[in-house]
């Protein structure tokens, strides 16, 4: 993240740090792209994956995964603690998931006052994982969802149309990233979930540019006590 990014983190919301990063994609990139990455968007939506994904009510599934350091976590362990908030980022590669974690940092302790945890998901090996975690200073728990075999028992996995991935794949490899060519990747969903394993709050959206808001998720923290 650059200095610009964390500077404006202090004074500005989530939502306008992204949106200011939106506009800048829009001024950048040709018609073509832009095109592209909507129908991109649209085939999410068509899908009906956020009617197929795991939502406020529901019970939260238990997993076991590796953090960056090979330590395995587990979520009903977790929950023995007090509640966790669960989110989902594509990779280091996604200058709008930075954006996201260093945000979710500068809010780690405010979250963690709630009595909650942090875990942030991502398909990425764990070397890319461990990469992101030290290039941001985080201090919660990034495990990796190999395979998104845990994103998609919550429901979140979709396959990117052959435009998109023909896009991204000039920019990084999925390979290197991921340890597979399957094109899949997970919605930047977040969710928050009761010691009691039930999830009261939920952010859903088919376009990746759009992330929970860290005064949302601390709400919904709030409301638990």
């Amino acid at each position: 993240m650059s200095v610009k990014a964390q500077e404006s983190s202090d004074n500005k919301s989530l939502k306008q740090t992204l949106n200011e990063k939106k506009q800048s994609f829009n001024q950048k990139a040709d018609e073509r792209k832009k095109k592209v990455y909507a129908d991109g968007l649209k085939a999410i939506e068509k899908s009906d994956i956020l009617k197929k994904a795991l939502n406020i009510g529901d019970k939260a599934i238990d997993f076991e995964l590796t953090n960056a350091t090979g330590k395995t976590v587990s979520l009903n362990n977790l929950l023995e603690e007090g509640p966790v908030v669960l989110t989902w980022y594509r990779g280091g590669w996604c200058p709008y998931c930075n954006i996201t974690l260093h945000y979710l940092q500068e809010n780690l302790h405010t979250v963690e006052a709630e009595g909650a945890q942090l875990v942030a998901l991502s398909p990425e090996i764990p070397d890319k994982s461990l990469s992101t975690a030290e290039k941001h200073n985080l201090e919660f728990e990034v495990l990796s969802d190999l395979n998104n075999e845990v994103a998609r028992k919550y429901g979140i996995v979709f396959k990117l149309t052959d435009a998109v991935e023909e896009y991204y794949k000039k920019s990084f490899s999925f390979s290197e990233y991921y340890g597979n060519d399957s094109g899949e990747l997970p919605l930047a969903a977040t969710y928050v979930i009761s010691s009691e394993g039930i999830i009261t709050y939920a952010f859903l959206d088919v376009d990746y540019r759009n992330r929970a808001e860290p005064e949302d998720i601390i709400t919904a923290l709030k409301k638990l006590k």
